[in-house]
């Protein structure tokens, strides 16, 4: 198969030409592995080739699903595949190899992927770029020596470099849509409980954190969407039941709706120009294609907001090490894992259950507030990132001074981290472009359980050629 051609289709594209005999399953997959080895060395998007897992899933016959023969990736973080690696990017976990498949993984299998790889992640998830000790950084294929965004930045690279069409990846404080906004593809966060995240674990930090994928087209997430969302034994959520299926809400047609423009970070961050303009100027597109929008501001506190979000991700976080350690047998030392790790390890020995109860308890009314604010809007749009994309070694998660580290995440999560605090459903489209030649999103939010209205301005926006093109 022609890379070239290969790399300009979606997932449902390349499905199609498989269903339809012009290419084979095993040609898709070769022509990946191709461009994985042209490609990766220089990226570093793909930390653990499943080659084998893959050849042997096509050799046994695939299931006839919606992405029977497409190749995907798996991100190195939280999804377990019998008999591979998860090493949540650290060295701590390096040797874990997977017991059982995560339901996810059994629901993508069933769909017709074609699992070849794990991609590369920041160690536990914890930074908004991906430069992990235990594999090096992941280079944004816009632009080599920057970022592709993190937690998710293997699968963003993976995906705006052709490798593959689409690829799993999670998100507790932007991790989805942080990596699609540097890389100008399409991310969405679902609603908290839409997807299942068990059996091993049945949520992720308390909620915070949920998972789907990065991918070209809104169609791609809309119908990953449909095959991987519902309950699973032991579920801790309900999530309002879709009607119809999410890929018919890509090309439902939009009657003009009321949509509140955000520009003041949800955390206290400052907003870059740059981007602040490409979301003007996105906000006046959207009002060109018939909606009305209206300048307005979240009342909340922002240095409530910021730490209400780290104490229950450093609590859960700090949980999963202290489990690790009763598994080995030992005490975690500094020499075990990254710095910031270790540092937010032991902030995480410090909190107590109070101030964990208080946090959540706050998380809850941040999310009324946000119910309210949408019985007056349909929509929020906001930047994805308070930055631009970040030149590598900005956010150092082995710096001495953890300052500037802190100041760089919190710019970043700036817009997104406060959605999952909230449950919301949210999703970063590629807007616009800075003036080095790097990507920029904007963030459209919508009511718990609405991801069908995401997909559907999403979807409307995107037919109007409104996207940023994937040309470099």
């Amino acid at each position: 198969m022609n890379k070239d051609e290969y790399s300009a289709l979606d997932g449902l594209g390349l499905a199609q030409l498989i269903q339809q005999g012009e290419v084979t399953a095993a040609d898709a997959l070769a022509t990946a592995q191709s461009l994985l080895d042209e490609k990766n060395p220089t990226l570093n998007a793909m930390v653990l080739s499943m080659k084998t897992q893959a050849a042997e899933s096509i050799e046994a016959g695939l299931p006839n699903g919606p992405f029977t023969g497409v190749p995907f990736a798996l991100k190195d973080l939280g999804m377990q595949y019998q008999g591979v690696v998860t090493s949540n990017g650290s060295r701590l976990f390096s040797d874990c190899v997977a017991t059982h498949n995560s339901t996810l993984v059994q629901r993508y299998k069933a769909a017709g992927l074609v699992i070849c790889g794990k991609s590369n992640t920041p160690e536990f998830g914890l930074a908004t770029t991906t430069e992990p000790v235990l594999f090096g950084a992941t280079h944004n294929p816009w632009k080599h020596g920057y970022s592709s965004g993190g937690s998710s930045g293997g699968a963003s690279a993976l995906v705006a470099a052709g490798i593959i069409p689409m690829a799993h990846a999670s998100d507790g404080g932007g991790s989805i849509r942080i990596p699609a906004s540097c890389c100008g593809l399409v991310g969405l966060k679902p609603t908290r409980g839409r997807i299942p995240l068990g059996p091993a674990q049945l949520e992720g930090w308390g909620g915070l954190s949920t998972t789907h994928a990065i991918t070209k087209s809104v169609r791609d997430s809309a119908t990953l969407l449909d095959i991987s969302a519902g309950p699973e034994a032991g579920s801790p959520y309900h999530v309002p039941t879709q009607t119809g299926s999410f890929l018919g809400c890509v090309s439902t047609p939009l009657t003009q709706q009321k949509i509140g423009l955000c520009l003041t970070t949800f955390n206290g961050a400052d907003l870059d120009p740059e981007v602040a303009e490409v979301t003007k100027t996105s906000a006046r597109q959207l009002e060109n294609l018939g909606h009305a929008v209206e300048l307005t501001k979240i009342e909340l506190n922002p240095d409530n907001v910021r730490e209400a979000h780290g104490i229950v991700a450093i609590s859960h976080m700090g949980a999963t090490l202290n489990a690790k350690q009763a598994e080995i047998g030992r005490a975690i030392t500094q020499e075990d894992i990254e710095l910031g790790s270790w540092q937010n390890y032991q902030y995480a020995k410090e909190i107590s259950g109070t101030d964990y109860a208080a946090s959540v308890a706050m998380i809850h009314q941040h999310g009324r507030v946000i119910d309210q604010l949408l019985e007056k809007f349909d929509y929020l749009l906001t930047p994805t990132m308070a930055c631009l994309p970040l030149a590598h070694g900005r956010i150092d998660m082995m710096a001495e001074d953890p300052s500037t580290y802190s100041s760089l995440l919190f710019q970043t999560l700036g817009f997104t981290a406060l959605f999952n605090d909230t449950g919301h459903p949210a999703i970063s489209v590629p807007m616009g472009m800075s003036k080095n030649g790097l990507p920029v999103g904007c963030q459209l939010v919508a009511g718990t359980g609405e991801e069908g209205k995401l997909l559907q301005i999403a979807g409307q926006i995107e037919a109007a050629g409104l996207f940023t093109a994937l040309d470099f």
